[in-house]
């Protein structure tokens, strides 16, 4: 993220404020720079990241303690118990737990914080760069915290739901590609029926179009957008060999490319944003080894075939159902600002270190009410 500061009058002579040697007039130019800063940080973080476009905020007073009712949820699930998942720790595993559906669920918040500082000559030469990067650290750090704990308690439900339609066997919410390695229209395609299954309606027949649409939407890895780019030029069945009637196999399938509508459009925007109505979404933080992967490692044991899911060698594919509202984020509202991340001067610096400083902090949580919007593809 680049945040830059506009060059006006106004805004360069709070910046040298800052700098002054009188402690008066650097004590407000503070307060007045704090002020400016919580809500600037709250949209970057709002916008920046990943997890924002997965969790409906639910903002609660900092006085309050947050819950949820889950009396909406009652009599989906046959035993009358709601399973959520949620973090209760800042940087620790999340936890889940079974709720009677006619009960409030309470969520567990924590603290998020950051402090950053600079020498006061850059103030008082107006540097507006330094006080932008500044800026960025502080939201940066928030950021990476935030992302860290949001993506936890999702994949700690994918890995560990399991749904058991009417007259059916249980299901894990996430299946497994035909080839390892390699992702095809086929794998998402099985996926979307997984995700129908699962979230069949408490009678046990389909549920009202209102409630869930299905599949929204696909994370993805760059490994995975490269695969997904070569559409344009591999055959649509196959990577591995053109299948023809009296091959080996059983199938009589041929090797049919995609249409060339299809193609045209994957080639010119570089990959596709959409397959089957399915938003595609590029994360750098998924893919072999990377750290999205190796956390989901820690809440699954073996994969659809029985083989131990190893980070190196398999990667998750998260799939998300947005209509659903199931992906919940708790967030305290500050009363006296109206803001979610408040910033205050940081009274750590004494006049002769000749520094100047902030502390910014919010409170949220994570918790997930219902797992069914969640789903996946081990390649």
């Amino acid at each position: 993220m680049r945040i830059k500061l506009k060059n006006t009058p106004e805004q360069v002579e709070l910046i040298k404020a800052l700098g002054s040697k009188n402690r008066l007039v650097a004590a407000e130019a503070s307060e007045a720079f704090a002020a400016f800063l919580g809500p600037v940080i709250q949209r970057v973080i709002q916008q920046a990241g990943t997890a924002s476009q997965i969790y409906t905020d639910a903002p609660f007073d900092e006085n309050d303690s947050p819950s949820y009712p889950l009396d909406l949820y009652y009599n989906e699930l046959a035993n009358g118990y709601v399973s959520v998942w949620s973090q209760t720790l800042a940087g620790g595993l999340p936890s889940s737990q079974d709720v009677s559906a006619v009960q409030e669920v309470k969520i567990a918040t924590y603290r998020l914080d950051s402090a950053v500082s600079i020498n006061k000559r850059y103030a008082r030469q107006a540097r507006l760069d330094v006080i932008a990067k500044l800026v960025e650290r502080m939201s940066q750090e928030v950021l990476v915290k935030q992302e860290r704990n949001a993506w936890a308690v999702l994949l700690k439900a994918l890995g560990e739901a399991s749904t058991t339609p009417s007259g059916g066997s249980a299901l894990k919410h996430y299946t497994e590609a035909g080839t390892l390695t390699e992702f095809k229209l086929d794998d998402l395609n099985k996926l979307m029926t997984r995700v129908k299954r699962i979230n069949e309606s408490w009678a046990g027949g389909t549920p009202a179009d209102p409630y869930s649409t299905g599949l929204t939407d696909l994370y993805v890895s760059p490994e995975i957008k490269e695969k997904i780019r070569a559409f344009a030029y591999n055959p649509l069945n196959t990577v591995g060999g053109v299948r023809t009637a009296g091959s080996s196999s059983t199938s009589t399938e041929s090797a049919v490319a995609l249409p060339d509508g299809m193609r045209e459009e994957i080639y010119r925007n570089a990959g596709m944003q959409e397959i089957y109505g399915v938003n595609i979404v590029e994360l750098i933080e998924l893919g072999l080894g990377k750290k999205y992967n190796v956390l989901f490692d820690n809440y699954i044991t073996t994969i659809p075939t029985g083989a131990t899911f190893n980070p190196s060698t398999h990667q998750i594919l998260v799939g998300v159902d947005n209509s659903k509202g199931a992906m919940i984020r708790p967030v305290a509202t500050n009363s006296e600002v109206g803001s979610t991340f408040t910033v205050q001067p940081d009274d750590q610096f004494l006049q002769r270190t000749d520094k100047t400083g902030f502390y910014g902090a919010m409170e949220e949580g994570r918790i997930c009410i219902d797992a069914r919007a969640l789903s996946g593809i081990i390649v």
